[in-house]
């Protein structure tokens, strides 16, 4: 069993920071109240972690250092659920994509300054669209896809930066999201938050698994279906499974 501390970076009152298969988690039982904890003591960096995500950890030093440094980790997936768990730690699932956008409402309504970074050049428009259309109040302050030359990203982080946003969700896919944040000089507060492929869904680009396949948890099997190249990193889930009941 992994132990369980309130010590350390990510160190929080309404989480208990401890592991899965060596990779920081935050067994929480509230991951929105965790959110804006966070946000009151300075920001930080939020990660939604998944038995992929744990898997991709252990063979990338680089994501393994990003998930240990971040603020707050949350637990994504229905795998990492389990394996909490086993260690007698009962948590609910807190999905990352509903998270981002209940943080988004929230900062609507507070007068937060929002950026969103990520996805593809029209997939970012039909996003800024909707996101007006649906969230009133929502005035981002700075907005850009992810399809950018090498050259264009320290101008654009620049940019970012000085803007000073409250909330950053970057849409870089796993790890590129989690590393690029964490690596990211002059970040200094807000709070900034990989979320995958959210900006597809909410910009009406994919489909979000049915609520009946959430509750049987295999909404990965949802994901399969849409994206069938995703198959080879599927087999992390049985690699994750049997990871843990070895105690590996």
């Amino acid at each position: 069993m992994a132990a369980t501390t309130t010590d350390g970076p990510g160190s929080l009152p309404q989480a208990r920071r401890t592991s899965v298969l060596g990779v920081p988690v935050h067994a929480c039982s509230d991951a929105f109240a965790a959110a804006l904890a966070l946000r009151r003591l300075g920001g930080g960096q939020i990660v939604t972690l998944n038995a992929e995500m744990t898997m991709a950890a252990r063979a990338l030093p680089e994501l393994g250092r990003a998930i240990a440094a971040a603020q707050l980790v949350i637990p994504d997936g229905a795998g990492v659920v389990w394996a909490l768990g086993r260690q007698g730690l009962r948590v609910r699932r807190s999905p990352g994509i509903e998270l981002a956008r209940r943080l988004l409402e929230h900062g609507a309504a507070q007068g937060w300054r929002v950026a969103l970074l990520g996805a593809a050049p029209p997939v970012m428009e039909r996003l800024r669209q909707r996101l007006a259309a649906e969230i009133p109040g929502l005035q981002p302050v700075f907005c850009a896809h992810g399809y950018q030359p090498p050259e264009a990203w320290p101008d654009l982080e620049r940019q970012l930066l000085a803007a000073e946003p409250d909330l950053v969700l970057v849409a870089l896919g796993v790890p590129r999201q989690e590393t690029w944040i964490a690596d990211l000089p002059g970040r200094q507060s807000g709070l900034w938050m990989g979320v995958g492929g959210s900006f597809d869904v909410w910009a009406g680009v994919k489909k979000r698994a049915p609520a009946w396949m959430g509750t049987l948890q295999i909404e990965w099997l949802y994901r399969l279906i849409q994206e069938p190249s995703r198959w080879r990193r599927m087999l992390a889930l049985p690699a994750f499974a049997w990871a843990v009941l070895r105690g590996g």
